[in-house]
């Protein structure tokens, strides 16, 4: 019997003497106890490097962030090619678009209202079946039939609902699974697991819409969605305690006390509503326009996407272990930065160098949000992180809905490059003036403390 048909027999084949590997005077058969013994060195090597690894639900948190996020990029690329295809229309793609972010301006308040109030893996489970049925059955849509506007608009609604809902409980639970010590390891590390299903994802996305459609694309979205619940079901933490319920508008105002009462953080994210607006029009609408027309089409927009979750990649990497003395300054600086993007397409730029550039605010960006991350995780009290949380993305989303819908008209009306240069444009001006607040331009990083993890666990046996 062959090697290979002893192995699909079940069993592992008989090795001549000669053919045992040798290392150190010992000798290892795959399959048997010595390797099992290499691999927990391995693990144990691993935790030492990264201690954050040894918390359990850390791990099952790594997990959903490898499938979320690589079931997400099928639908960055098959929502655009999907509206593209059915219509041929920027405006068109303006407003389901608009439709996906719109949402974040009711269902973000009360997503962290919610998630301040029970363990909000579940609030994030939510939020993944919403978008789950929005994508899977706006992929129905395409698979089975001619798609009109209207139903594109209410689908991408519902996934938007979900990504709004996510938001604010995805800030709340890192923080309630690992130590405060630990916390820019712990979003570095689950931000890269992120990034490095969205490459993956994108990479084989854009083929995949190519070869097969944007309906399928989109209904694998739907299915990964699903896909992620057993994982956030096993995660055991718990909602943060709390002595009294106050009611919802008293929680609200509470959460807006907080928000308010922090010049760095207003400042910042009233930048940032401009920054996004900006950028979401001129890159993430118009850029599939562009790559269609000049670039390749879907497989063009798959590398830039690609391209730039490989920047994020590499950013997670980095840190790990580099911190900024002064970073709200640096965050302030990595938005104006994201005027490359509409600026490397506006200057037609060939694919190669709109990927450098999109590999480069990728590195930038993934710095900056983890920096971003650890400050909210360390400047506000735990019972209330989601909902300042939800104030974040409710003020950074609130233009984005008026950006994607001026972006399809604007390019129309006097040309896609135009529009693109206008976006940057915005996206300095308003970086410039988040510069003028000394609490922006010189707040030192908050030191570190030492806190027991919130949850205990070992290694996993025979690792």
């Amino acid at each position: 019997m062959s090697w290979e048909n002893s192995f699909a027999a079940g069993r592992a084949p008989r090795l001549p003497w000669t053919a045992v590997p040798r290392r150190r005077g010992r000798f290892t058969v795959p399959g048997c106890g010595h390797a099992q013994i290499g691999c927990s060195a391995v693990w144990s090597r691993l935790v030492s490097r990264f201690p954050v690894l040894a918390i359990r639900d850390f791990r099952l948190l790594l997990a959903d962030r490898l499938l979320a996020p690589a079931a997400a990029a099928f639908s960055i690329v098959g929502v655009s090619f999907a509206v593209l295809d059915a219509t041929g229309s920027t405006a068109d793609l303006s407003y389901v678009l608009a439709a996906q972010v719109a949402p974040a301006l009711v269902f973000a308040l009360a997503g962290g209202v919610v998630a301040d109030r029970i363990a909000p893996q579940r609030v994030i489970i939510a939020a993944n079946l919403m978008m789950a049925a929005g994508e899977g059955g706006f992929g129905l849509l395409v698979l089975t039939g001619h798609p009109v506007l209207w139903q594109m608009i209410c689908l991408e609604t519902l996934t938007g609902a979900g990504l709004a809902m996510f938001y604010p409980a995805s800030q709340a639970l890192l923080p309630r699974l690992v130590p405060q010590a630990l916390l820019q390891e712990a979003s570095a590390m689950s931000r890269l697991a992120m990034n490095a299903a969205l490459m993956s994802g994108a990479a084989v996305a854009g083929v995949f819409v190519a070869a097969a459609g944007p309906g399928w694309a989109l209904a694998t979205c739907g299915f990964g969605m699903v896909g992620t619940v057993p994982l956030l079901l096993a995660i055991r933490a718990p909602g943060a305690a709390r002595e009294q319920r106050a009611s919802f508008g008293r929680e609200l105002r509470e959460g807006w006390s907080e928000f308010a009462s922090r010049t760095w953080l207003w400042v910042i994210v009233a930048q940032f509503a401009v920054v996004m607006a900006a950028w979401y029009g001129g890159f993430e609408v118009l850029g599939p326009v562009v790559a269609k027309r000049y670039l390749g089409g879907p497989a063009a927009w798959g590398a830039i996407t690609a391209a730039d979750a490989v920047g994020l990649i590499v950013g997670g990497l980095v840190s790990l272990r580099f911190a900024p003395r002064k970073p709200m300054r640096f965050v302030v600086l990595i938005g104006a930065a994201c005027a490359i993007s509409p600026l490397s397409l506006g200057m037609r730029l060939p694919l190669p160098l709109v990927c450098a550039a999109a590999l480069g605010l990728g590195v930038a960006v993934e710095i900056m949000m983890v920096q971003w991350t650890v400050a909210l995780a360390r400047n506000i009290p735990a019972g209330r992180l989601a909902r300042v949380s939800a104030y974040d993305v409710l003020g950074s989303m609130m233009a984005t809905p008026a950006g994607a819908l001026a972006a399809g008209p604007l390019a129309a009306a006097f040309g896609i490059f135009p529009t693109e240069y206008g976006a940057a444009a915005l996206i300095l001006a308003a970086s410039a003036l988040a510069l003028l607040p000394r609490d922006v331009r010189s707040r030192p990083a908050e030191p570190v403390t030492g806190e027991a993890a919130p949850v205990t666990a070992a290694a996993p046996a025979g690792s």
